[in-house]
């Protein structure tokens, strides 16, 4: 089949925070190609960002009801757009269609990459809710370490070269001092900088893959659905749908979910 007549493939990525990076809309566009429309929504009641478990929790119930309205309005596929994966399993629940947290999928093709994969990210903190990403996630055996910037999310956006030659230094030493071998952003917001790190890798003689969270996880949700594929709904079963959810109608009523922060 010719690509301009291949079937439409809708992800959307639906952003878990009421702030984080100032990402321009236009950057998604290096995303599409012919056969993959990609769109992007955002709570409007939730945390600014999500840096802690506290935050991860305060964003799930949003980010759920966009997974749901995502699926109503005919998307084919769901990317949440932070490496907390707030929702994920709950959204997986409660729709059909693929569902992809960037932290999972890029722990999983990083550990494919390579032998041992360390995480880049914003703040320190973080280092105890990526090992404990990674043990739920089976892949704690070769995570070499969580290594941080040292700069918040919100930012991020401040000094986009600065943030770049940051992560690059961290990520040097996460290569020479811990051994790893593949490199993950742990964050969404360093969307667009993987290149630059790599390169600096490779001129200081380091051959390893820099993983950009947002795109991959992008592509892989494009090729689920291309390949007729979706989460187990024995693994992911339905919620009960007969119990009283007060302040959740949008479980039960579609035109409760309009509004693009669902709740």
């Amino acid at each position: 089949m010719e690509a301009d007549k291949a079937p439409m493939v809708h992800v959307r990525i639906i952003s878990p925070v009421v702030l984080g990076t100032r990402r321009d809309p236009a950057a998604l566009r290096i995303l599409e190609r012919p056969g993959l429309c990609v769109s992007r929504t955002k709570i409007e009641r939730g945390p600014a960002t999500v840096e802690s478990e506290f935050e991860d929790g305060l964003a799930i119930p949003h980010t759920v009801a966009l997974a749901v309205k995502a699926e109503r309005e005919g998307c084919d596929a769901i990317v949440i757009d932070c490496m907390a994966d707030p929702g994920l399993d709950a959204s997986r629940e409660m729709v059909a269609i693929p569902v992809l947290g960037p932290c999972e999928y890029g722990m999983h093709l990083a550990a494919c990459l390579g032998h041992r994969f360390s995480v880049v990210t914003a703040l320190g903190r973080g280092r105890v809710m990526f090992e404990a990403r990674a043990e739920r996630y089976g892949c704690i055996t070769q995570l070499a370490s969580v290594r941080a910037i040292e700069k918040s999310v919100m930012d991020l956006d401040s000094d986009r070269d600065d943030m770049a030659l940051t992560l690059a230094a961290v990520a040097l030493t996460a290569v020479r001092e811990d051994n790893a071998d593949v490199i993950l952003f742990g964050c969404t917001g360093m969307f667009g900088t993987a290149e630059r790190v790599r390169d600096f890798l490779l001129e200081n003689g380091h051959d390893v893959p820099v993983i950009d969270p947002v795109p991959t996880t992008v592509r892989m949700a494009a090729a689920l659905v291309e390949s007729g594929l979706t989460h187990s709904k024995i693994a992911y079963p339905p919620p009960e749908r007969e119990k009283p959810l007060p302040g959740f109608e949008w479980v039960r009523n579609p035109a409760v979910v309009e509004g693009a922060g669902g709740i």
